[in-house]
C-alpha cells in the first residue's frame, strides 16, 4: 500500500479518516494547525496565511478563526467530535529579516485559539527562522517536520539608479 498524499497551499485545508492520507504542506511564516479525533480517527490540517489583520477600513478580519472553524466543521461533518480534539502546531518562522513580525503574531493567534476553544495542544512547532516541512497522517494524528535548512533572508536595498540604456538586464535562471 502506499500513501495518499494531498498537498496544501496558503488559505487551503485537507480532511480524511483514510489510513493512507498524507496531508503535507510547506511552511515561512505562514501556520498549519493539525487537528484530529483519535477516537473516530478523522482529522484534518489547515494552511493559514495571516490569521489576523484588518481592513482598510481599520475593521479586523478574522481569517484565523474562519480557518479553524472551516477545519473543525469538516471534521465534524466526518464523525469528529469537538470535545476529542487533538491539535499539534507548526510555522511562524521570520523568513525575512526587518519584514514584520507576523510569523510571530500567526503563532500566538493558533496558541490563543486552541486554548480559548479547550482543545487539547499536544505539541508545537513555533518560530525561529526556518521554513519546515509537514506531513500529517489524520486518521491518527501522526506529524512528520523537516525543518529547512536555510536562515533568514537579510534584506537590503541600494540605491538603484534609473537604467541610461533600453532594453532590459533581467537574467531569469
Amino acid at each position: 500500500m502506499s500513501d495518499q498524499r494531498v498537498l496544501i497551499t496558503q488559505g487551503q485545508q485537507a480532511v480524511g479518516s483514510d489510513p493512507d492520507m498524507v496531508i503535507s504542506t510547506l511552511l515561512g511564516s505562514c501556520v498549519s494547525c493539525c487537528l484530529w479525533d483519535p477516537d473516530a480517527g478523522v482529522g484534518g490540517m489547515n494552511h493559514m496565511l495571516l490569521t489576523s489583520g484588518s481592513d482598510a477600513s481599520g475593521v479586523a478580519n478574522f481569517a484565523g478563526v474562519n480557518a479553524m472553524e472551516l477545519l473543525i466543521n469538516e471534521i465534524l461533518k466526518q464523525g469528529g467530535q469537538r470535545n476529542r480534539l487533538r491539535a499539534k502546531a507548526f510555522g511562524g518562522a521570520r523568513m525575512v529579516a526587518g519584514l514584520s513580525e507576523i510569523g510571530k503574531q500567526n503563532s500566538a493567534f493558533i496558541l490563543k485559539f486552541l486554548e480559548q476553544e479547550g482543545i487539547v495542544c499536544e505539541g508545537h512547532s513555533l518560530g525561529g527562522e526556518t521554513a519546515r516541512q509537514l506531513r500529517f497522517w489524520p486518521a491518527t494524528g501522526r506529524v512528520m517536520q523537516k525543518v529547512r535548512s536555510e536562515s533568514v533572508v537579510e534584506e537590503k536595498v541600494a540605491d538603484v539608479k534609473a537604467p541610461t540604456t533600453k532594453g532590459n538586464d533581467l537574467e531569469l535562471f
